[in-house]
């Protein structure tokens, strides 16, 4: 059985949390002896607001898209856009907004940014017109049979695919994909949706609306606790949850090495605690909150 040594993490907040990661890469560069020697960060993703590509959450992010990239290219770390709208038209790819946003993250420079994706008609028009852009398969397009799954691993247009959080203790399926396919798989480690919930799709379709301007109500979630706020308890308690344990124990020695971290949505507090539980040592949690505390230019609350 293959391995692998790291675990590279998916962070959410490209522009969400711009203020947060700005207090946050320095010190992780600054005193790498915080953190877990496991584990780097692979990526940060998000979209700001008003972007029609846009999917997963209703994007907020305000911060200049240049300052983004500037920080992202000096910590070398990769920026993602989620644009991961599943009911964009074809009128919809002549966008200003979001095709400038392409144009800027495809330029030259090192590491190579990429695009989240759920529509196919997306997924071709950026390959076509943003080659320099790597590709990564939404996990809302919601797969929860392994053979999607698969399948999709399978496909070279994408560089990673992000599981369906039911398929994350798969063992039985997980241990059959070939080498590739684990270098793409992407597993949504801390998930708080319900995990027998059937209107996951219909929940991602009624964002979509919202990010192209219809004038739709809020999708009512009718699964248990559905309409509580995200409490990361409630999702450590949850069947699919990833731990560190699990990544360290199970899906490093497996050979997989790619973890995304959800929390567009929720706030720079709860970011935090992320951070601190999937990337920091135990011993040092107190040092990095007190630095991020301490940075007056942050909001945390």
């Amino acid at each position: 059985m293959s391995s692998s040594s790291t675990a590279y993490y998916h962070l959410p907040g490209l522009f969400e949390f711009y203020g947060l990661y700005s207090a946050f890469l320095p010190l992780f560069r600054r005193h790498r002896e915080y953190f877990y020697d496991w584990c780097d960060i692979g990526s940060i993703y998000g979209a700001p607001s008003d972007c029609i590509w846009g999917g997963g959450r209703v994007g907020f992010g305000e911060d200049d898209p240049a300052e983004v990239i500037a920080l992202m290219r000096e910590y070398g770390v990769s920026s993602r856009l989620t644009f991961s709208n599943s009911l964009l038209r074809r009128e919809h790819l002549s966008d200003r907004k979001c095709n400038a946003l392409c144009r800027m993250f495809a330029g030259g420079g090192q590491p190579r940014n990429g695009v989240i994706v759920a529509s196919e008609l997306l997924l071709n028009y950026l390959a076509a017109e943003y080659p320099e852009l790597y590709l990564v398969s939404s996990t809302t397009k919601v797969l929860t049979e392994f053979g999607q799954l698969s399948a999709e691993l399978s496909r070279k247009e994408f560089q990673y695919v992000v599981a369906d959080f039911r398929l994350n203790k798969r063992f039985d399926r997980l241990k059959t994909l070939t080498p590739a396919q684990k270098d793409k798989t992407e597993f949504l480690c801390n998930e708080c949706c319900y995990i027998g919930c059937a209107d996951r799709k219909r929940c991602y379709e009624n964002v979509s609306r919202k990010n192209l301007g219809e004038n739709v109500p809020d999708h009512r979630c009718n699964a248990p606790e559905g309409g509580e706020c995200y409490r990361f308890s409630r999702a450590m308690a949850s069947p699919a949850f990833i731990s560190t344990d699990d990544i360290t124990g199970i899906y490093l020695p497996m050979g997989f090495s790619n973890f995304k971290i959800e929390g567009r949505g929720l706030g720079s507090a709860l970011i935090l605690e992320f951070l601190l539980y999937y990337m920091t040592k135990p011993e040092y949690r107190l040092h990095v909150r007190e630095e991020i505390y301490l940075d007056s230019m942050l909001d945390l609350f």
